[in-house]
């Protein structure tokens, strides 16, 4: 088959989808990565074949305008993806207005870029496939145009397709002048130019490949294929400190890129975290992006502070991680059966948390409430009481227990057959 994967320009979303590319390449299958141009060199450092679409986003360079709106939005999920955590937050009125401001806000501005481009590339090489990450709805409307079957990727819990969910059901519940639906009526106008209706497939997909096991989940009325996540975090050398066992119990601490990328710095206090722990018998090593670095005065002596190291290498050797609960850290951490302390704060981070330590291997304090004295007592239950490393190694073996990317190619060669034929 051929099969094109697509998503906006995010790294740490890209990353959890190449571990399924390489399988489906590997497999026989042609593949390819459809993005946008400045993109590309990232697709191609993962040893796949890149295809530049579209022009590049000024997503984020607007972003910056109004940095301190940006900064108050990193806190939780916002309207209406808060309704797949808050029942409070189902509500007509919110749910609309806040599916409105996100179409204008965000959805648009990464999808509008690449949609010509996507759906002339489709139509001209013809994928049997489109694996689209869970925000990039230009590859529904690519797959739709060129009659190719869809899949979503989702990289954490599904806070998408349920909102979406609950906001169908209110909408049957409304008179039938009073339906507005500002995703339908977005992406509505692309479907017609390219030849089909609006279903909502263009925004859950055929079927849907997600990542975390049954206890971290949360699932609408979809099609799920469940993965096993598989660690990728791009080019990567191991360091010769990390060849050998450490002396002491290691306790990591990893923030994640995001918060340095794209806003104004770590929700947590790093240097406060590293003070609390500095008396402790334990090694501590931190990556810290650089311009966080440099606002640190003083390190401690147990600690090593490095700007990066592959997680994968590094997790195997700690007894307990420290981290902001993004998908691919926490996920990554737990493959290995490593209690964690998680300190989330952007968007889907709070959820994944709170399903975690709900799950028993973890431990969760809010990224603005995660002072020095409070972080250190958690390491130190980590560290003491057997439960959680317990339960950490009940979440591993639950991971494990999933299909590999390999193990789950023929299901999607199956499910990519009947489509084909069905839509014959």
């Amino acid at each position: 088959m051929r099969i094109l994967f697509t998503t906006y320009p995010d790294k740490t979303i890209f990353h959890a989808m190449v571990p399924l590319a390489w399988a489906l390449r590997t497999a026989g299958h042609e593949v390819r990565v459809a993005v946008q141009p400045k993109f590309a060199d990232v697709v191609t450092q993962a040893g796949l074949t890149a295809v530049s679409v579209g022009r590049d986003p000024s997503t984020w360079r607007l972003a910056e305008l109004n940095i301190e709106q940006v900064e108050a939005e990193r806190a939780g999920l916002p309207a209406p993806y808060d309704a797949a955590v808050d029942p409070a937050a189902v509500d007509w009125e919110k749910m609309r207005d806040g599916y409105a401001t996100l179409v204008e806000q965000w959805h648009q501005l990464d999808n509008f870029p690449m949609i010509a481009g996507l759906v002339d590339f489709a139509r001209g090489w013809r994928p049997d496939l489109v694996v689209w990450e869970s925000n990039t709805y230009a590859g529904g409307i690519a797959a739709e145009a060129c009659g190719a079957a869809h899949a979503r990727l989702v990289w954490s819990v599904d806070v998408f397709g349920v909102a979406r969910e609950h906001y169908l059901r209110l909408k049957a519940e409304r008179p039938k002048d009073d339906r507005a639906d500002p995703m339908a009526d977005w992406l509505g106008p692309y479907a017609r130019k390219y030849g089909f209706d609006f279903t909502e497939d263009l925004l859950t997909g055929q079927f849907t490949v997600h990542q975390l096991p049954a206890s971290l989940s949360m699932d609408a009325g979809l099609d799920y294929l469940p993965m096993r996540y598989v660690p990728y975090g791009g080019v990567a050398a191991v360091p010769k400190w990390l060849w050998a066992a450490p002396e002491r119990p290691r306790v990591a601490l990893t923030l994640g890129t995001t918060a340095t990328d794209r806003y104004a710095g770590y929700a947590a206090d790093v240097r406060d975290i590293l003070d609390s722990l500095a008396d402790l018998d334990v090694e501590v090593v931190a990556t810290i992006a650089e311009s966080a670095q440099r606002k640190l005065t003083s390190v401690p002596g147990n600690a090593r502070i490095v700007s990066w190291v592959p997680l994968h290498a590094l997790v195997p050797s700690c007894s307990v991680i420290i981290n902001h609960a993004g998908p691919g850290t926490f996920l990554t951490s737990a493959l290995h059966g490593v209690p964690q302390l998680t300190v989330p704060w952007d968007f889907d981070e709070p959820e994944l948390a709170r399903r975690a330590a709900a799950q028993g291997g973890s431990l969760t304090i809010r990224a603005d409430r995660a002072t020095g004295e409070s972080v250190r007592a958690g390491v130190l239950r980590l560290l003491d009481e057997p439960g959680f490393g317990e339960r950490a190694v009940s979440l591993r073996d639950e991971i494990r227990a999933l299909p590999t990317p390999n193990q789950l190619v023929p299901r999607l060669e199956e499910l990519t057959a009947k489509r084909r034929v069905a839509d014959r």
